[in-house]
């Protein structure tokens, strides 16, 4: 490089800007296969850190999230992105539904307005320079699980959930679902997940071709357990599973009970991920870009064709659906955070229209009358 010779900033921010505390942005260095340090080069982690509400995004993590996939994929050191959650409940459970419930439900043209930056959000990951590795570190729910299919892997804790939530809570998963979900696991399993909203254990999500790896994270004294909630009898991943198929009866008590006697620990879900990145490390930059825009063609097609559409209906469903889905979850007893779908069916079938009244009368009260 010749002397005096001074790189350009690509950013739209520039990098001394702090996030909003909720988004942490950080550098660790990758490692050659031998396990030594690589100079001068590293990883860019990127951590939704809202752990008490399970890594929702707020509005504001969603404009973090997008200045951090922007500065990772500009940074000329960066071999690598891992996008994950603090904890190890959840990596993301999708938007924040306090504030979907409390600020966006009624307001369409505000949410249509969100809609704008989360969509911004979806394409940021899937136009990001680097190679982006999804740490599952738990639950990947609902926009989580969108977000994620968005990577380009994932590696995933074993007691990881996966799955849609959008039909039990006044909402389609418009955000990369519909779009994304049939490319990994096809369109009978897509519509299943989609509709249905049941989750799937890690390995079974590894089965069906949605996952990169699964490590185990249930240690007990010295030892990993796999995960003991699911039927994992087949050999195949380090002399384990991959039915992934949920226990039941005495089976799952004796799973849940193992499970309470263990700690989590992250230990292999870390080595599994830097192992991942070494991979990425050890391969020619321009080829490896150049080969994950042609494989990202496939989810941008689908992507770029229904992201308008999907966030203007996804706006006006706050005025309905949406409205009253994300106030039952948001207002609603823990026990009880969906709406009466019954009774919300037989209503509308006897002719009554959505109104303010309508919705009111649709979230769950606790004991006394009250949300």
């Amino acid at each position: 490089m010749s002397e005096g010779f001074r790189f350009r900033s690509h950013e739209l921010v520039p990098a001394e800007q702090s996030f909003s505390g909720q988004v942490h942005y950080e550098l660790r260095p990758c490692h050659r296969p031998d396990g030594s340090v690589a100079e001068g080069l590293y990883a860019a982690w990127i951590t939704l850190a809202n752990p008490e509400q399970y890594n929702s995004y707020t509005t504001a993590m969603v404009k973090d999230v997008i200045l951090a996939f922007g500065r990772a994929s500009e940074a000329r050191d960066v071999v690598a992105v891992v996008f994950t959650g603090e904890g190890d409940k959840a990596f993301c459970t999708g938007g924040n539904t306090r504030e979907y419930g409390g600020y966006y439900a009624g307001r369409p043209d505000e949410y249509r307005r969100y809609m704008r930056l989360f969509n911004d959000m979806v394409t940021s990951i899937l136009q990001c320079d680097k190679p982006v590795i999804c740490r599952v570190n738990g639950m990947r729910i609902g926009g989580g699980q969108e977000i994620g299919m968005a990577c380009d892997f994932s590696v995933a804790s074993d007691l990881a959930r996966f799955g849609q939530a959008g039909p039990k809570h006044g909402s389609s998963p418009l955000g990369g679902a519909t779009d994304f979900l049939p490319l990994f696991v096809g369109i009978e399993r897509a519509i299943e997940s989609c509709t249905l909203c049941d989750s799937w254990s890690a390995y079974k999500a590894l089965r069906l071709g949605l996952l990169t790896d699964v490590a185990p994270v249930l240690r007990i004294g010295e030892r990993f357990v796999p995960n003991p909630l699911v039927e994992t009898e087949q050999w195949l991943y380090e002399g384990r599973i991959v039915h992934g198929e949920e226990l039941h009866g005495e089976r799952l008590q004796r799973g849940k009970e193992l499970l309470a006697s263990g700690k989590i620990d992250f230990t292999l879900l870390d080595e599994h991920v830097d192992g991942l990145v070494t991979r990425l490390l050890m391969t020619m930059p321009g080829c490896l870009s150049q080969t994950l825009e042609a494989m990202r063609k496939h989810k941008l097609e689908h992507w770029n064709r229904n992201r308008e559409s999907s966030r203007s209906w996804l706006g006006m469903n706050m005025l309905s659906e949406g409205a009253a889905g994300f106030r039952a979850f948001d207002q609603g007893p823990r026990t009880k955070r969906e709406v009466d779908f019954v009774e919300l069916r037989q209503r509308l079938a006897n002719g009554e229209t959505w109104s303010p009244e309508l919705i009111e009368t649709l979230v769950p009260k606790a004991e006394g009358g009250k949300p």
